[in-house]
Formats: C-alpha cells, structure tokens, sequence
C-alpha cells in the first residue's frame, strides 16, 4: 500500500513538473522505472519474522499478567495487535492473515481482563487467546505449531 501511494504521488509530481522543468515524458519514466526498482528492494518482514514476534509478545504477555504488572500486560497486548496490523499491511496476500482475525475478538477479552486488573480473569482469557491462537494454526495446516501457556521464565534479563 506505501509503495503504490509514493508511486502515485511521484508519477502526480513528475507530471505537474513537466512544464515548469521542461522534462519529456521520457526522462520522466525513466525516472519513475528507476524508484520502482529501488521501492521493489525495500525490507519487508516474513510471515514467519512477524508470528515469531507475535510469540515473544504472547509469552512476556503471561508473565506480565501472572506477575499483575498490568502495565506491562497492557503494553505487550499491544504490541501483538500492532504486529497483526503489520500482517495485514506486509502479508495480507496470505490466507493466513486472511483469518488472523478469529482471535481478535480473544484479544479483546485478555485487554478487558487487564483493564479490570483481574488476575483470575487474565489467567482464563490468556489460556483461552492461546487456545485460539493454536485454532488458527490448524486451520491453517501449521497444526505442528503448538503455542503454550509459558511455564517459566525465558527472560532471564527482565523483571516481570
């Protein structure tokens, strides 16, 4: 979607500065053929790359909860929905991404949980967005891709 709007607005700049500058349409596309190329080299995250950060995420999420630092909580549920956000923008030709969406609804419930500061209600929720989250996976056929509830501690450099 960026690359097609800085696209749109180079070729709108090249043609409304013909007349002032005097370039042919030639010169033009070349120019417009060459930041396609440089747009075309740009970084964009995997799939992969983005569900990874989803898990790291997911996983400071439970200790954040379990520990009740509901502003940790809070900051990493959001973290997931941005990188979702991203999914949708740099992988939305994935059927994956296409369904993504059935555990947004788990995010929610997990958010009120923290909002409420209820651990109880955070521990059941949290168990339930990890269960969707595995759902997904099967529909999908990455079913070999089997998320758990965190049972220690993997960040041994970060209080919790």
């Amino acid at each position: 979607m960026i690359k097609k709007t800085l696209l749109f607005a180079l070729v709108l700049m090249s043609i409304s500065c013909k007349n002032r500058k005097g370039l042919d349409n030639g010169v033009l596309l070349k120019q417009i053929d060459s930041l396609k190329s440089e747009i075309a080299g740009v970084y964009k995250p995997g799939f992969g790359e983005l569900m990874g950060s989803i898990q790291i995420h997911h996983a400071k999420l439970w200790l954040g909860g379990i520990n009740e630092n509901w502003k940790l909580a809070d900051f990493e549920i959001h973290e997931i929905n941005e990188l979702i956000d991203d999914l949708k923008k740099y992988q939305s030709d994935r059927k994956e991404t296409k369904l993504i969406g059935m555990i947004l609804p788990q995010i929610d419930r997990v958010k009120l949980a923290i909002k409420s500061k209820n651990s109880n209600a955070f521990r059941q929720e949290y168990i339930e967005l990890t269960k969707t989250c595995n759902d997904c996976h099967v529909d999908t056929k990455y079913e070999f891709i089997k998320v758990i509830v965190p049972d220690e501690n993997s960040y041994r450099n970060q209080k919790f």
